[in-house]
């Protein structure tokens, strides 16, 4: 099926106010689709044209000699409670295991209750740990005795930080811990999925390679950055926060020969594209890094050709990118049009190709 939208004249804007859209609460998807490969698929190539397609038909689409780019990483089991002395339970949301242990950051909740100096207990592990530091909105650090001891909490006493707009009476379920990971998921340490990754299936990579597109993997930790909402007006005023990535010398070379031969890079998701943005500088370079870049309407792609990714919240961080790419009036429209056509959003939604 093809729609033809209206063209407009891109126009520029860094108002938040001007990134909102009405979503009715039913298109929030719940779940995933039965199965990866069989969410929708928008596909936006040109300007005034967009067809609606199943993403197992997303191979149809990418060149010979496309490089698709991947995140491997892994989900951790970051929501994690733990006790006070006198028994009050505390939420404490692991930030990120790319630390030292004497300085893990969290997220505690009630954060009222706590106090730097408190000893609080993760009772299935048994782990007691010291938080060593509490800030504003509810951010700390604690004091693990080692990274074993980290990780056993992490196995023992966290769950899957499913989305908060994802409802569950008592937390994830089995299904959740299988979909809300990537089949190529491999690197732990994220506090959110990829979610554009999550519609990949073995057999859509059958027919990638088949069609003769190139796969590439790197690691960017998906940060609860992801999930921070634009508090500012001028959306020029709002920071990212630091995530960590990784990408090896494999990659690095397939990415640089790529470029130099005029191929397409396509990265799957916003971190994916984060991360190559960051990176390249003319080339593109091996190694561990972090990165805060925050890419909103007016930054020039230097990286990327195209972009897989899923349908954001409005006003948020993740829809800038988007509109970064292909303009905010018509990735406005593309959102109507998904809108109206019964797309499922966030998470556990369907997918879009932008190619601008």
């Amino acid at each position: 099926m093809v729609v033809f939208l209206e063209a407009h004249v891109l126009s520029e804007t860094h108002r938040r106010e001007d990134f909102l859209f009405e979503l009715p609460q039913d298109r929030i998807a719940q779940k995933p689709a039965d199965k990866r490969d069989k969410s929708k698929l928008l596909v936006s190539q040109k300007q005034g044209e967009i067809q609606h397609c199943v993403f197992s038909e997303l191979p149809g689409f990418l060149k010979t000699g496309d490089v698709l780019v991947l995140n491997q990483t892994r989900v951790m089991n970051a929501r994690c409670y733990a006790q006070k002395e006198n028994g009050v339970q505390i939420e404490v949301f692991i930030l990120s295991i790319q630390c030292d242990a004497n300085d893990v950051p969290v997220l505690l909740r009630p954060a009222k209750r706590v106090k730097p100096g408190m000893s609080l207990t993760f009772p299935r592990s048994g782990v007691v740990v010291e938080v060593i530091s509490k800030a504003d909105q509810g951010r700390g650090a604690l004091k693990f005795e080692s990274d074993q001891a980290l990780h056993r909490v992490l196995e023992c006493d966290g769950e899957l930080p499913l989305p908060p707009y994802i409802k569950r009476e008592s937390g994830p379920g089995d299904a959740d811990k299988e979909r809300y990971q990537t089949i190529f998921a491999k690197e732990l340490g994220a506090v959110a999925a990829p979610t554009a990754g999550l519609h990949f299936s073995q057999d859509v990579f059958a027919k990638l390679e088949t069609a003769g597109v190139t796969i590439a993997h790197i690691t960017h930790h998906v940060g609860i950055g992801t999930f921070m909402p634009l508090l500012v007006d001028d959306v020029r005023d709002h920071v990212m926060d630091v995530e960590n990535y990784t990408i090896n010398p494999e990659t690095a070379l397939l990415l640089n020969q790529a470029k130099a031969e005029g191929r397409r890079i396509i990265a799957v998701g916003t971190t994916t594209t984060r991360c190559l943005e960051s990176n390249y500088d003319g080339g593109f370079h091996a190694g561990n890094n972090q990165t805060q870049l925050y890419i909103y309407p007016g930054y020039t792609f230097k990286a990327i050709n195209g972009l897989i990714t899923n349908f954001h919240l409005p006003g948020s961080t993740l829809i800038l990118l988007v509109a970064a790419l292909v303009g905010r009036e018509r990735i406005l429209d593309i959102y109507r049009c998904a809108i109206e056509s019964d797309y499922r959003f966030y998470s556990y939604g369907d997918a879009m190709l932008l190619i601008p």
